[in-house]
This record gives structure tokens, sequence and C-alpha cells, in this order.
């Protein structure tokens, strides 16, 4: 694992940085999701870190690793999000000011092994959407060359699978371990709860900047526009249902999952192609 630097600039990236703008309107809204998450991720492993005291072990020195990618996705994701605001779709706000509402409820009022659940949740959904973009499977909805929209989802999906055991790992360790039966459930419960919650956030604020889009097509283009859309959800379903089925299984443990060798090129490379 290591800490990378991005040095990518967005502001001349288009909104649609791919011709295929219903798969870019689903990654422009999940892109509002790190700006919010990401911090809340941060806080609950810090107090993790703080109940763990295991200061210098090798869980804690991947912790404080992810800690930091964490904080530099946020940090790239907002940069992108003004640009997206600024080109006309800053009716987004609303949605990430319901997001970043419900990432403060769950700081105040949820207990850590919640909110440790719901983290490894999120990042059992990152690691299994970097497996699919990796292996190439969406290939035919990405941009034909490489762009800062672009290249901002492939190292933040690159370092979701590196570290893609640490949340697990955490969570295991303090609330599993002793009983792991109810452990197990009760990641499942973190799992569904973030399934379900950021499914349904990514899914509305989706449909909001392809509205923003719709409102400007004529009526063939909008029929066209849902068609492509349909097309690449159920793309997208076919791709992502078996990797999260693999979540459920009581001997599931993302540390085990193999690295695609495209993702592993990608991080290899990186330096050189962002200097």
């Amino acid at each position: 694992m290591k800490v990378r630097y991005p040095k990518w600039g967005y502001a001349d990236t288009p909104p649609h940085w791919s011709p295929h703008i219903e798969y870019v309107q689903a990654r422009n809204a999940a892109s509002t999701i790190p700006s919010y998450v990401e911090p809340f991720l941060v806080k609950i492993m810090i107090q993790a870190r703080q109940v763990l005291d295991q200061k210098d072990s090798p869980l804690d020195r991947d912790l404080v690793i992810f800690i930091k990618q964490e904080a530099q996705h946020c940090k790239q994701h907002d940069l992108f999000n003004k640009q997206l605001h600024a080109a006309g779709y800053d009716g987004i706000k609303t949605f990430e000011a319901e997001l970043e509402t419900t990432y403060e409820d769950f700081l105040a009022n949820k207990s850590l092994k919640f909110n440790c659940a719901y983290a490894e949740g999120f990042e059992a959904l990152g690691s299994g959407m970097a497996q699919v973009v990796f292996d190439g499977k969406l290939a035919e909805f990405e941009a034909s060359e490489p762009n800062p929209g672009s290249e901002l989802w492939r190292w933040h999906l690159a370092e979701e699978f590196e570290h893609r055991s640490v949340a697990f790992d955490i969570y295991q360790t303090l609330f599993a371990r002793k009983n792991p039966v109810a452990g197990y459930f009760y990641r499942l419960y973190g799992f569904f709860f973030a399934l379900k919650h950021l499914g349904g956030y990514s899914r509305r604020a989706a449909d909001y900047l392809l509205s923003v889009d719709r409102s400007r097509m004529t009526p063939e283009e909008v029929k066209q526009s849902l068609a492509r859309e349909a097309h690449f959800k159920k793309t997208y379903a076919r791709l992502m249902v078996p990797k999260l089925l693999m979540v459920l299984s009581p001997f599931y443990n993302p540390g085990k999952k193999k690295v695609p060798p495209a993702l592993a090129r990608y991080l290899e490379g990186f330096e050189a192609r962002t200097v």
C-alpha cells in the first residue's frame, strides 16, 4: 500500500468525459459520495485505531496508509465536483447536503460497531467495482483516451482495491473474533445497509444529472439516451452481482481477492503517468 498524490487539473475537464453520458453521469453522481464518506471513514478509522491500540503492528501501519489514501480521494473528488457544479449541475448540492447530514448523524448517534460494519460494506462495493473496471468489462462505456475524469476513477478504484482488506480486518478484529457467528451476521447487516443507502443515493443523483442533460435533448435523443442507460445498467448489474454475492459468504475475506493484472500495471506506472 502506498499514498499517491495525483497531479491532474479538472478545470478543462468536461462533465461528459466519455461519449457514453449515461455511464458518465452514473460515475459523476458517485463522485459526490467520496466528498462525504471519505471524511466519515477517516474519523471512524481514527476511533478504531484508538480502540485497537496496536501501534506499529502491520494492521496499524495499513490503517495509517488507508486513512491517508482516503483523505486524498476526498480531495480529488472535491476538486472535480466543483467543476460539475459550475457546469450547470449545481442542483446536485441538495443531494450532497443530504449525504453530509447522514454521516454527521452516523458519527453522532451510531455505534463504532455499526460504523465499522458500514465502512466494510462500502469498501466491499469499491473493491468489487475495481475488479470489474480493471478486468476491462466496462470498456465499451469508457473514454477512448485517458483524461482527468476517467483517470480520477481508475486511480481511486485501484487504491480501493489495494486497501480492500483494511476495514474488513478492523471490523473482524474489534467485533467478530470473540463471536464469529454474530459478527458475520452483523457484517452482512452493515453491507446491506451501505448497499441500499449508497445505491439509492447514486440512482437519485444520477437521475438528476441526466434530467439536466435530457432537458436539452430532442424527444428522439431522449429515447436513445434511455436505451443506452438501460443497456449500461443491465451490463453493470450482470457484472457486479457475482462480486457482491461473494461478500455474503461466511468465509469472505477481501484480502484473498486476486489482483487484476491491469490494476497492478496501473499502480506500477502511476507516477510516470501523472508527472
